[in-house]
């Protein structure tokens, strides 16, 4: 049933666009009831989240080897999913209503941020692992640092992304979480304390 709903959700943006999409039409082209979708989705919002951004799990970490490499291929991932035409339009709605919406808010974040938050442990995980970093970073500041970065250009300053601009964001995360382990390491004190 969830791929149903998913699938009509993706059909209907595509054919009349996020806002002009509708939990009826959806559930109509489901062929499911109203409570069922809202038995899973909180918000329209958050179904055509799921639906165009985070259906799909995150390919499994391959490694590249490097540091840079590894942020360089998560990022061009999320850059594929966050600059679909879908994903601009219901990006803005997902976060004014996130704001407003504590029970979504924690979803949100028990959820697909901790998904990507995991991801990130894990490729600093592997570069501590290989020496290239002095020590452990916060996988939370190491994602503001790089998908912070590329929801800021693409939803709020509306800037033309394109694989130069990524690969500049990969260059500028991997000296951030580099000097960040490197600080941390050296004054191991600071991590803890507020910035």
């Amino acid at each position: 049933m969830d791929h149903k709903i998913l699938q009509a959700t993706r059909e209907l943006i595509d054919e009349v666009g996020y806002p002009d999409l509708t939990v009826d039409q959806v559930a109509m082209r489901a062929g499911v009831g109203k409570a069922a979708i809202y038995r899973r989705y909180a918000s329209k919002a958050e179904m055509a989240f799921v639906a165009t951004m985070h259906e799909q799990q995150l390919p499994p970490f391959a490694g590249t080897g490097s540091l840079h490499g590894d942020l360089l291929a998560l990022v061009r991932t999320f850059h594929a999913r966050m600059a679909a035409p879908a994903a601009r339009q219901l990006a803005p709605a997902l976060i004014s209503e996130i704001a407003v919406n504590p029970e979504l808010d924690t979803r949100f974040q028990d959820t697909f941020l901790a998904a990507e938050q995991d991801a990130f442990a894990e490729i600093i995980e592997q570069a501590v692992a290989r020496g290239e970093l002095a020590g452990t970073v916060d996988p939370a500041m190491a994602h503001l640092l790089l998908l912070g970065s590329l929801a800021s250009a693409l939803y709020i300053l509306n800037l033309p992304v394109d694989d130069a601009m990524v690969t500049d964001l990969a260059t500028a995360a991997t000296a951030g979480i580099t000097a960040l382990a490197d600080r941390h390491h050296s004054n191991p004190g600071e991590a803890a304390e507020p910035h």
